[in-house]
C-alpha cells in the first residue's frame, strides 16, 4: 500500500491530456506527445486518462486516440459530442468509458452540462449504441435534479457533474455552488448512479469537491498541464492525486 494507492477505493483521478495536444498543435509539431503524457500520468498515479475528441479536432486528433487505446494500462475515458460520427468512432475504438458532452464550435471550453431533458431521444440512442459495444457511458451534466433524473431514465450508469460554475465563483457564491453540487451528488446516488465530477478544478479549489464522499472520480486537465510547466508532468499529477486522496481520507 502507498499513499497514492491505498488499499480499497478512495477517489480516482482522471487526468485530461487535451491541453498537452493544444501545446503540440500551437506550433504544428509532433511534440509534446499526448500518448507519452498519458503513459507517464498513469505511472504517476492517474486512475484513468480522459481526452476529448472535438468535432473541430482543435487539440486531440483521431490518431492520438487510435495510438493511445492499446497502450493504456488503466482505462480510457473518451469525451465525445452526441453526433453519429463521434458515437461510431467510439464504437470502433471501444474505450472503457465514453462521456457524452455538449459541444459548441465557438466555445473556448465546455460551458455547461449536456441537456439530457431536451435531447432525451438523441442521448438515449447514443447510450444504447455505446452500451451495445460494451462501453460504459457517462453523461456530463449540471447538478440539476431534472437532468439527473433524465440521465438515469436514458440508462446511463454514470454521471459527471459539471463543476465549472463552482470553480469560477468566489465567496458566498462559491459556497452556494458547492451546496448545489452536493445536492446533485445525493440525487445521483438516490438514482443508483455512479457520480463523478470535473471542470475548472485546480490545486486550491479541488479540496471541497474531493471531500464529498460519494464522488467516485474527478477529471482534471488544464490545471495539471499548467502546473507541469513549473513542477514537471509527473510531479503535477502526483500532487493533484495526493491532494485529492488526503482530503478524502481527512474527511472520513
Amino acid at each position: 500500500m502507498s499513499f497514492l494507492h491505498p488499499s480499497g477505493p478512495v477517489i480516482d483521478l482522471g487526468v485530461n491530456i487535451d491541453h498537452v495536444a493544444t501545446l503540440r498543435n500551437a506550433r504544428g509539431t509532433s511534440y509534446p506527445d499526448p500518448v507519452r503524457a498519458a503513459l507517464l500520468a498513469e505511472q504517476a498515479g492517474a486512475d484513468c486518462i480522459t481526452l476529448h475528441l472535438r468535432e473541430d479536432r482543435r487539440h486531440i486528433k483521431d490518431a492520438d486516440v487510435i495510438a493511445m487505446a492499446p497502450q493504456l494500462v488503466t482505462r480510457m475515458n473518451l469525451e465525445a459530442a452526441v453526433t453519429q460520427e463521434m458515437i461510431d468512432f467510439a464504437c470502433r475504438i471501444k474505450p472503457a468509458d465514453v462521456c457524452l458532452v455538449p459541444e459548441k464550435r465557438t466555445e473556448i471550453t465546455t460551458e455547461g452540462g449536456l441537456d439530457v431533458v431536451r435531447f432525451h431521444k438523441e442521448v438515449g440512442a447514443a447510450v444504447k449504441q455505446l452500451q451495445g459495444e460494451g462501453i460504459r457511458v457517462s453523461l456530463f451534466i449540471d447538478a440539476d435534479e431534472a437532468q439527473i433524473a433524465a440521465a438515469a431514465d436514458v440508462g446511463a450508469p454514470v454521471i459527471e457533474l459539471h463543476t465549472g460554475a463552482y470553480a469560477d465563483a468566489g465567496g458566498e457564491e462559491q459556497l452556494k455552488e458547492l451546496e448545489r453540487i452536493k445536492a446533485g451528488v445525493r440525487w445521483g446516488v438516490q438514482k443508483g448512479l455512479k457520480v463523478n465530477a470535473g471542470h475548472g478544478l485546480h490545486y486550491t479549489n479541488v479540496q471541497a469537491i474531493a471531500a464529498i464522499p460519494e464522488i467516485a472520480e474527478l477529471n482534471i486537465g488544464h490545471a495539471i498541464v499548467a502546473h507541469a510547466v513549473f513542477a514537471g508532468w509527473e510531479n503535477a499529477v502526483r500532487e493533484m492525486k495526493a491532494i485529492m486522496v488526503s482530503t478524502r481520507l481527512g474527511a472520513r
